[in-house]
């Protein structure tokens, strides 16, 4: 249905004033339940009149979603001036103005060129003049109008989540609070039920309900058994029109999760469990494993077993896996199948966590019977003892039985058992054992002073089956006899002064033994008798196991006697008695008047004290310093050695020069002088493939005359080579590139002999004299093997 708003604009000539706009009414339709006056100030006169009533208007309402094929009509626009001769023109401006409304410009009409949406902008504020076509002044001033789009039901409620996810703990009471949902309808609120929305629930029933108004969703059934069904689909309507026939709707839907709590006790599947262990399973060893069953989850279905009874109380043990919460059975101490084949046991599974409100449902704790089987296996010998201690004294005779080891198999069939010593722990085989009857004795003899403690390792092995072996540790301590006799303490050299006086004290002596004396040593000391009545010294024993040395007479005299001997007899007081006779050193000194030592006839006596420290280190620091010269010495020496030692390395020493001439014309080249002067040579020039031991002064060899023949000089020169000491013991060839009047020896190097077709006489080295003599011989014998 078109509604038709219409508006008069009257326009009264007169005298212009002041125009005033008085408030317009609500409107709840599109025509106006009365008129609106609009006092302008339409005239151009100079003169001002009191206009009457100009734009009158309405509040135009407009439907959205219209879905019309032509324009939608909005309303007219009049002026009192309009004498309908076109001469006026009307003109809107404005929101939407010439896009979503259009005026016609000649008779005012206003139409909507396109569909509105309310909730997309629910007013419009316009603005409408009207003007002279021909002048283009406006004959009305510009009125502004508002219009407000009417809204419809065309949109549905739509939820704030696509899908909601709560959770609740099973077993909730009825009416528990699980979530709350909202929608939101778009629609105006203010008009209509249009965005009313109320909430029904369309899946879910009867274990869920919802609050209509707020959306609040809330348990609707007892005791939810999360065992039973742990998760639940619940969809929700929101309808709007406050939920009458022809309101939209829109859906969501709410997953919800029970929560476990503990209302389930542990559950063994069996009463009673069988296992077997056998005899030889090692302490904390497993047997087996039970498992009660929880339906619960996660710390509700945590379990703690225990061994509440039985006759293997103190022989198993149990624990929790933690990950299987299952029990794991343990062997607690070492089993055997001689003494008991057959435990009974009584396990316990109780639930860590207990919720108290569940208590009314039964004990959270099962429990089940564990029987264990014992088997026989065959075990090694078992020994009476854990660890053996014997004594024996030093002085027993080789083969003395010390002790006996016991062993014997614990199985059944007590099989025989032979007994051997580890020989890694006796690897001197001090001791023996007999292989039947266990028993210990010497091999050897024992010395305790050597070795107090013995610790040997006993092997009992079964004869039938030797690789069931057992080990003991045996400790066998020697115990001490009196066997050895009292000595010094240490080494006694002393001195007495030959200004001495009788009765001086220059000596106190102590002992020790090496014998063990539980006591405490008791010693005694005398003089031999042979030096008891002859000697010109004294012993007293001072009953405090030392004993001192006095002179018997006044004055020595170091020049008739030098040295005294003096023999002690020292002996203890166990039993056997042991003695000794040790001899004090006494050397007859020189001294000051305060009794210093000044010198002795034999040698320097060295003073009981030692030397310093200080003197020890220069002692040691000279040494050292001679053993550094000592060594570089050696090195030098070493250098002097020339570079060829072996006899058998015979070779040709070449000096090359790399001197190329410049012809046969080039006189400055080399100067030949040198050779026919050999003053010319530098005197401090030395040999460099030795170095040599002895330095001789070179020989001086008369100067050859200028027009001597090379040939005659070399000659000459080998004549003193020959006779010279400092000549080296090896051919030393050097080449000057000159060869004289026609050389009729030619060279004597080896070098070129491999060009030689023919073989080569090398008798000619015999009498070159001594020094050629290796070359003769060793060229000789080559001739000789190529005749042979």
């Amino acid at each position: 249905m078109r509604t038709y708003h219409c508006f008069w604009l009257l326009f009264w000539a007169g005298q212009p004033h002041q125009s005033f706009l008085t408030p317009l009414s609500k409107r709840t339709s599109g025509f106006p339940e009365k008129e609106k006056v609009l006092v302008l100030s339409g005239s151009s006169r100079q003169d001002l009149h009191r206009s009457k009533r100009s734009w009158m208007w309405n509040q135009f309402f407009l439907l959205e979603e219209y879905t019309g094929t032509d324009y939608q009509y909005v309303g007219k626009l009049h002026s009192d001036q309009d004498k309908g001769d076109g001469s006026l023109k009307y003109i809107l401006s404005g929101d939407g103005a010439g896009d979503l409304f259009i005026i016609n410009e000649n008779t005012g009409d206003i139409q909507a060129t396109k569909r509105l949406d309310r909730e997309e902008k629910p007013v419009y504020i316009l603005r409408a003049q009207a003007i002279n076509r021909r002048t283009g002044r406006p004959v009305e001033p510009e009125s502004e109008f508002i219009i407000k789009i009417h809204d419809i039901n065309d949109n549905e409620p739509m939820f704030t989540k696509d899908v909601y996810n709560a959770s609740i703990p099973e077993m909730s009471d009825v009416g528990t609070f699980v979530v709350q949902v909202t929608a939101t309808d778009a629609d105006d609120p203010t008009y209509g039920n249009s965005a009313k929305v109320v909430y029904s629930i369309l899946q879910g029933q009867p274990y869920f309900s919802v609050e209509s108004e707020t959306g609040i969703i809330k348990t609707a059934l007892l005791n939810m058994d999360r065992e039973n069904r742990e998760q639940y689909q619940v969809v929700i309507q929101a309808k709007d029109m406050g939920g009458q026939m022809g309101g939209l709707s829109g859906t969501t839907t709410v997953n919800i999760t029970l929560t476990d709590v503990n209302d389930n006790p542990p559950r063994f599947p069996q009463s009673t469990y069988q296992f077997r262990a056998p005899e030889s399973t090692p302490p904390d060893s497993p047997v087996g494993r039970i498992k009660a069953n929880d339906a619960d989850v996660d710390e509700n279905a945590e379990i703690e077993y225990s061994i509440t009874e039985g006759d293997g109380y103190d022989m198993f043990g149990i624990t929790t896996d933690k990950d299987t919460q299952e029990g794991i059975i343990t062997v607690k101490k070492a089993l055997d199948f001689e003494n008991k084949n057959l435990y009974i046991l009584k396990v316990e599974a109780t639930n860590t966590h207990v919720d108290p409100r569940f208590l009314y449902l039964g004990p959270f704790k099962d429990s089940a019977t564990v029987r264990i089987q014992v088997e026989d296996v065959d075990e090694p010998p078992v020994f009476s003892r854990p660890a053996y201690i014997m004594e024996v004294k030093e002085d027993v005779p080789i083969n003395s039985v010390i002790g006996t080891i016991t062993a014997q198999d614990p199985d059944a069939a007590r099989n025989p058992v032979k007994y051997s010593v580890d020989r890694h722990t006796d690897m001197d085989r001090v001791f023996n054992i007999n292989s039947g009857n266990g028993s210990i004795f010497t091999s050897k003899p024992l010395d305790r002073e050597t070795l107090l403690w013995h610790n040997i390792t006993v092997i009992a092995a079964e004869i039938n089956n030797p690789k069931q072996s057992s080990r003991v540790p045996v400790f066998i301590k020697v115990l001490d006899v009196n066997d050895n006799a009292p000595e010094f303490a240490m080494f006694y050299e002393t001195f007495v002064c030959e200004n001495a006086k009788a009765e001086q004290l220059i000596q106190t002596l102590s002992a020790v033994d090496k014998d063990d004396s539980y006591g405490g040593h008791q010693f005694s000391f005398s003089l031999a008798p042979e030096a008891a009545s002859s000697s010109n010294f004294t012993l007293q024993d001072n009953r405090d196991n030392t004993a001192g040395i006095f002179t018997r007479k006044t004055r020595y005299n170091r020049h008739e006697m030098s040295t005294y001997f003096l023999p002690v007899v020292i002996s203890d007081n166990d039993y056997p008695i042991q003695s000794s006779t040790e001899t004090v050193t006494i050397r007859v000194c020189a001294c000051d008047h305060r009794g210093k030592m000044l010198s002795c006839n034999a040698e320097a006596l060295i003073h009981p004290t030692g030397l310093s420290t200080g003197a020890l280190i220069a002692i040691l620091l000279c040494i050292i310093i001679l053993l550094v010269v000592l060594f570089a010495a050696l090195r030098r020496q070493r250098k002097k050695e020339p570079l060829i030692i072996s006899k058998e390395d015979i070779r040709d020493n070449i000096v090359s020069y790399n001197d190329e001439g410049g012809g046969e014309e080039d006189t400055q080249a080399f100067d030949i002088g040198t050779l026919r002067n050999p003053e010319a040579i530098d005197d401090n020039k030395l040999r460099r493939d030795i170095v040599p031991e002895t330095l001789f002064m070179p020989r001086r060899t008369a100067t050859a005359r200028d027009n001597t023949d090379v040939r005659d000089f070399i000659n000459q020169r080998l004549k003193e080579n020959d006779t010279d000491p400092t000549a080296p013991p090896y051919d030393s060839l050097a080449t000057y590139a000159y060869e004289g009047n026609g050389s009729v020896a030619e060279s004597l190097s080896s070098l070129e002999s491999v060009t030689t077709d023919g073989d080569q006489d090398y008798d000619y080295l015999s009498d070159w004299g001594p020094r050629f003599k290796k070359l003769a011989d060793m060229y000789g014998a080559m001739d000789s093997d190529k005749d042979s």
